[in-house]
């Protein structure tokens, strides 16, 4: 790996200054929407059909007799499901809240630092490390 390729620390922070250590981090961070989201779609994949399936005959009561207290009933009265889909949504939530903020305020300083750090051992790891030829592998040109 050549010398270039590499960010200086002074102190806890990094010489940024780099466009490639820039859109490494970046890259990085991408990597850690679209594995947040995976995680999601499992959980809705996994946890949410059997926690249904659970609640299999409240759900035909709901669609005869809907109300507000059968649906509570029927929640109580089933906790592993009600706490499967609880988790669902509330992981659903979460994600969404904090891929907004860093939308609309953008990433904390904190995370910034993290990932920046995240991306110096990824490259002093070299090819060795997992997340190399995502983040840090050269991108190939497209030629037309």
């Amino acid at each position: 790996m050549e010398h270039s390729e590499q960010p200086s620390m002074s102190g806890n922070h990094f010489d940024n200054s780099d466009p490639v250590f820039g859109q490494q981090v970046q890259r990085l961070h991408q990597l850690t929407v679209y594995g947040r989201w995976l995680f999601v779609a499992c959980l809705w994949l996994t946890i949410a059909p059997i926690s249904l399936w659970n609640l299999q005959s409240e759900i035909a009561l709901w669609r005869q007799y809907f109300t507000w207290v059968a649906v509570r009933y029927g929640l109580v009265y089933h906790p592993l499901a009600t706490i499967g889909l609880a988790f669902c949504i509330a992981t659903t939530a979460s994600v969404l809240i904090w891929q907004s903020r860093n939308i609309l305020v953008g990433l904390p300083e904190p995370e910034k630092q993290r990932l920046e750090k995240q991306v110096f051992r990824i490259r002093q790891q070299g090819k060795s490390h997992p997340l190399w030829k995502w983040v840090c592998q050269p991108q190939r040109e497209i030629k037309h």
